[in-house]
């Protein structure tokens, strides 16, 4: 029996939406991180980007559990001394729920020269609306 391995130019991509309403944000990130990184293939190869392309929707409905909201604080630092900046969860869910997920989701995708390939190919949208309708996603339920 011979090892099915996947080749670059022969890599079929997939459309796939996700609704993030009441849905737990861990567990929607490693979905969305196996899909983006083709995990769930039968022809998975780690060197080869093979993964699909995801559009999540609802973005700021996304259900956060236990006390995180007030607790957990995302760092920035420009390189400059006193240029360290801290948001809190739930501020950051009012300004811009998108880069919870996206945070999210880098953080579970493996660290290796693919790993901004993969995070392009992620969509992410607050509200019910995208602009990928031409491509025709699939429905992904969780």
């Amino acid at each position: 029996m011979k090892t099915i391995l996947q080749k670059p130019g022969r890599v079929k991509r997939k459309w796939w939406i996700i609704d993030a309403e009441k849905k737990v944000l861990g567990r929607l990130a490693v979905k969305v991180a196996e899909k983006i990184s083709g995990r769930g293939k039968i022809d998975y190869t780690p060197h080869v980007d093979g993964g699909d392309f995801v559009i999540v929707i609802n973005a700021e409905k996304v259900k956060i559990t236990g006390s995180k909201m007030a607790e957990k604080v995302y760092y920035t630092y420009s390189g400059y001394l006193g240029h360290q900046k801290k948001i809190t969860l739930q501020e950051l869910m009012k300004k811009k729920p998108e880069l919870v997920i996206e945070h999210a989701v880098k953080g579970m995708i493996n660290r290796n020269k693919l790993k901004a390939k993969m995070l392009k190919r992620l969509k992410i949208f607050a509200g019910p609306e995208h602009r990928h309708q031409a491509q025709n996603p699939e429905v992904l339920d969780l």
